[in-house]
């Protein structure tokens, strides 16, 4: 089956600024997943690593979460 990925190859198109707005808020990926968790989402830090490697394909609702749990917009996690 063929699946729609980034022009880089990467599987989705936030993971990048996923990474970049986590790092300017000095959290690691565990205290990210642990963050996401207290907000009642069941993720950790593998998680965390596939979505900003772009390993993992990203869903809307996963752009949610990651919107709560880092305080920022939508459009600051889609870099168009």
């Amino acid at each position: 089956m063929f699946k729609i990925k980034a022009p880089d190859g990467r599987n989705n198109l936030c993971g990048t600024r996923i990474a970049e707005i986590r790092k300017a808020q000095k959290l690691s990926q565990r205290k990210l997943a642990a963050k996401m968790q207290l907000l009642g989402y069941d993720v950790d830090n593998y998680f965390i690593r596939r979505v900003e490697n772009g390993e993992r394909f990203v869903t809307d609702v996963d752009l949610k979460i990651f919107c709560e749990s880092l305080n920022v917009h939508i459009t600051d996690l889609l870099d168009f």
